[in-house]
């Protein structure tokens, strides 16, 4: 068995490790390491949860600790790009935490927060910087920051950033970054678009792959149940009574979507909050604070808000929606199962779902196990609040203008919301998404009644 001490890592980054009772590298620390330490360029396919901070941080902190250099003001030597503020500081956390022997000065920028503390920040310069594209560009533009010192480019979960527009603001990072350096480049997936926009950053990179592309974990048992539209939220009440949840995550395709979840469950008694592009920096950070700490035990998401959100115990994944990308549906149910525990992944599909869900289940190629509605279902209907009368046929025609659904169902094509809700934190880049895609229950005994199995598709 291969240990952290057999990488050839310096004794202050060991003693970190072993601080945080890290011994044994995960498969793409083990892959990528080496090759970093040597200055190599890397291409990584890793899903968030593998363990790729560390294995870009470790050596690249390595790197700085060997060749060290008075800091320059306005500069970072090491610029780290990220898709969502969540991830940014998760990412920053992590560089101070590996070389908190070490006297090096991080610092992460993002929109939500005011512009003046961070240029303040960065003014003496930095060792290195966690951000995400908007923010970056905005510090740029107001020359609080060049890039004419960087030596360690990472651009971390580049599927996300392309799904949420970020393509021009990329392209026009490469131009102002150093042509001598070393670049490192990580995706859950690896489609053309992304294998072409990796070929515009990387020199003769080496590529590790430490998880087959599309594949779910399998340690969780996944369900489904099907339910119409509106009577999910009946269910998911249910459900988080029933089920023996450590902690939950709970996934909706819309912001106003987890908003009403949220004002459900807790009119219902159950302790939740919300966390997507409409809250504010501060309430995102309460609200995972809390979830962290167990003072809440559901967290309601959307895809973007919830990217990079490590957060160990959950139990538990909800799809009260099922995404309409479904290499989506991978990286939501990826969120439970860490750390050698087991999950539960449920899944919640209505008639205009049902599509989506052979999407996902050729992809996992797996099918999920068909779980029925419990017995106590139509009681706890009876008790949800009765739908808003129906709206006058021009209020009705307004809103399937702006992408509703008069009829409670899913909105097919509006995954777009929360990528503006996403770009409303200082990135200031076009509103446009080119290139979209198209558009099961507790594990325990007892807690279910189930109707089918969960089998391999061919």
């Amino acid at each position: 068995m291969t240990h952290f001490s057999d990488l050839g890592l310096a004794k202050p980054l060991l003693a970190a490790l072993a601080s945080k009772g890290y011994e044994t590298p995960t498969p793409i620390q083990l892959q990528a390491i080496p090759p970093l330490l040597e200055g190599k360029d890397l291409c990584g396919i890793a899903q968030t949860g593998t363990g790729k901070t560390a294995a870009f941080a470790l050596p690249s902190l390595q790197y700085l600790m060997e060749n060290p250099k008075p800091r320059a003001p306005l500069t970072c030597r090491m610029l780290v790009l990220s898709p969502t503020r969540e991830l940014a500081a998760q990412i920053a956390q992590s560089f101070r935490d590996y070389g908190r022997q070490m006297q090096f000065r991080v610092e992460t920028v993002f929109g939500g927060v005011p512009i003046g503390r961070q240029i303040k920040a960065l003014s003496p310069g930095v060792d290195v910087l966690v951000a995400t594209p908007g923010r970056l560009l905005d510090l740029i533009d107001q020359r609080a920051l060049s890039l004419r010192n960087v030596e360690i480019f990472v651009l971390d979960e580049a599927d996300q950033m392309l799904d949420l527009g970020f393509i021009h603001a990329l392209k026009r990072v490469d131009k102002l970054l150093p042509k001598e350096r070393q670049s490192l480049f990580f995706s859950a997936t690896m489609p053309k678009t992304i294998a072409e926009l990796g070929d515009r950053f990387l020199t003769n990179p080496v590529r590790v792959s430490v998880t087959p592309q599309a594949t779910t974990a399998e340690r969780i048992r996944q369900f489904v149940t099907f339910v119409d539209q509106r009577e999910k939220q009946a269910l998911l009440t249910i459900r988080l009574r029933e089920e023996p949840i450590d902690r939950a995550l709970v996934f909706t395709r819309t912001k106003h979507g987890a908003d009403r979840v949220v004002k459900h469950l807790q009119a219902a008694g159950i302790a939740c909050a919300a966390i997507h592009g409409n809250k504010s920096q501060a309430q995102r950070t309460t609200a995972l604070q809390a979830f962290r700490k167990g003072d809440i035990r559901i967290l309601v998401a959307t895809d973007i808000a919830a990217r990079g959100i490590d957060v160990s115990g959950v139990s538990h994944v909800f799809n009260f929606e099922l995404p309409n990308v479904p290499e989506q549906y991978v990286h939501r149910i990826g969120r439970t199962a860490r750390a050698g525990a087991e999950g539960v992944a449920i899944s919640f599909v209505d008639g205009e779902e049902r599509s989506w869900l052979r999407q996902i289940e050729r992809l996992t190629r797996v099918q999920l196990e068909q779980v029925a509605l419990p017995e106590d279902f139509a009681a706890e209907v009876a008790r949800m609040p009765k739908p808003a009368q129906t709206k006058p046929t021009s209020q009705r025609r307004f809103d399937e203008a702006r992408g509703g659904n008069r009829n409670g169902g899913p909105r097919p094509h509006r995954q777009g919301e929360e990528q503006r809700g996403e770009r409303a934190d200082g990135d200031r880049q076009r509103r446009r998404f080119g290139n979209r895609k198209p558009s099961g229950v507790g594990s325990h005994k007892g807690a279910i009644r189930k109707t089918g199995g969960g089998r391999p598709t061919k």
